[in-house]
């Protein structure tokens, strides 16, 4: 009867967080993404809930665009949540599953036989739902980094005809190129209503070529693919080594550009990086425009923050906690807005306030991950050399005004920049209690708030430091 009843209020949760869900991301998304979705079962010593999705195909879409999402809504709904997995429904791996277009893949994302169906093209409003809606040119961040990309993009989206095509979208992980994907769609979609739009991983367009070998459906394969006035590719480094699936996306590009569709592909390298690939196939993927996204600058980390932070009016971020993000958390965006969307969500779901101390304790590993090894014998040696004293004064007892300020301002950036405790840090400056460590970092963050002149100081020591 417990179980029974857990059951029912679990439901009962899935409905409310399901009906927010399809308000967000509107009817067609929630009705193609969220919906399938079923509740499993939740573990109360792990505090793990379980979501199940019909297919493979399904579950990894679902986790790596509304993952975060999903366990905010339902932390939020039951604070004894800690982590929501989302997998392939037990009872369906071992089954044949449709996909969208008639496509069947089992749970390594291996083509499965289906039942023979015709493959008609999609309609114009069908082709567009795989298309994130929070991924749009509005909610991209511009900066010196992707200023290129973005320009490029929007070209790309317009009524006029592009001067280049295909657009070749190149950088690392976590720098935007799927999100400047989605964002040509939804312009695009709206420059040209009734468009037909078609948005896929390099990997989905193997599995259904595959199928569509298997199920002797070539034809209807090849004229449903080419009968998009706009396709946009993801991950194209995938398609390494196929050589049938090369060859058949290489005669796509031909009469797509015979016929001026237009293209967008993306990946994590140049073309002329592309181990495996067809000589055709690299000249035909580098004849429009490559457009590097090298991974943002302070700057436009600070720009992606604030933006960012728009959306959580009602969590206050001081803006020491938003620096040290930006400058600490430096390989890639997603990270960065991941680090900020788990603070914030911490604080509201704790009642905590966002403070620097809890960045600290509740990002550790994305911290860990991205800081350059600085040490506090070099942290000390530049505050010396900026504020012109010697080092012994950094473990001496003096008091003076001109040695303690700059004494507090390198325990503030050790703190910042170094994963060392308060306690590791004193030893270094002299064998000072850990308390006096804290009273310096929370002064220095204090005095950058109201004294212009030490928040300058500050961030030229830092810029130095991280140079």
């Amino acid at each position: 009867m417990i179980e029974d009843q857990e059951a029912l209020d679990l439901a009962a949760d899935w409905a409310d967080i399901s009906q927010g869900l399809k308000k967000d991301l509107g009817p067609q998304l929630h009705s193609q993404w969220i919906k399938p979705i079923q509740v499993g079962s939740f573990c109360k010593e792990t505090g793990t809930l379980d979501l199940f999705l019909p297919t493979e195909f399904s579950a990894n879409w679902v986790a790596d665009r509304f993952a975060d999402r999903l366990s905010l809504a339902w932390k939020i709904a039951r604070s004894e949540v800690r982590q929501v997995r989302i997998a392939v429904h037990p009872r369906r791996r071992t089954m044949p599953e449709l996909r969208m277009g008639g496509i069947a893949a089992n749970d390594t994302g291996q083509a499965l036989p289906v039942q023979r169906q015709a493959a008609v093209p999609l309609s114009a409003d069908a082709a567009v739902t795989g298309l994130d809606p929070s991924l749009t040119f509005a909610e991209f961040v511009s900066g010196a980094a992707n200023v290129l990309a973005v320009n490029a993009a929007q070209r790309m989206a317009a009524l006029e005809t592009p001067q280049f095509s295909p657009l070749y979208l190149k950088g690392s992980t976590g720098q935007g190129k799927t999100h400047l994907l989605h964002a040509i769609g939804h312009a695009y979609a709206a420059a040209r209503p009734g468009a037909r739009i078609f948005y896929c991983s390099a990997e989905r367009f193997m599995i259904e070529f595959v199928q569509a070998m298997r199920s002797n459906e070539m034809l209807e394969f090849k004229a449903r693919l080419r009968g998009f006035d706009l396709l946009l590719v993801d991950d194209i480094q995938f398609i390494i080594g196929k050589a049938s699936t090369q060859e058949e996306f290489l005669h796509t590009i031909d009469a797509l550009m015979s016929a001026g569709k237009r293209l967008v592909v993306a990946a994590d390298r140049a073309p002329q990086a592309l181990d495996g690939v067809e000589q055709r196939l690299l000249s035909r993927l580098s004849m429009g425009l490559v457009a590097d996204i090298q991974p943002a600058d302070i700057d436009l980390r600070r720009k992606i923050l604030e933006h960012r932070l728009a959306r959580f009016t009602s969590t206050q971020v001081p803006a020491d906690v938003i620096e040290f993000l930006a400058r600490t958390i430096n390989r890639n965006v997603r990270e960065l807005v991941g680090g900020l969307n788990k603070l914030i969500a911490y604080a509201q779901l704790t009642g905590q306030p966002v403070s620097l101390q809890l960045a600290e304790e509740q990002l550790t590993d994305i911290l860990s991950a991205n800081r350059r090894r600085i040490t506090i014998d070099e942290i000390q040696r530049m505050v010396c050399q900026f504020y012109r004293v010697d080092r012994t004064e950094m473990a001496s007892k003096r008091r003076a005004r001109a040695v303690v300020r700059p004494r507090q301002v390198a325990m503030y950036l050790a703190k910042v920049l170094t994963p060392r405790s308060y306690p590791e840090i004193g030893r270094k400056f002299g064998g000072r209690d850990h308390s006096t460590v804290i009273h310096a970092v929370r002064l220095i963050e204090e005095l950058r708030t109201r004294d212009a002149d030490m928040d300058g100081d500050v961030r030229t020591l830092l810029r130095q430091l991280e140079d």
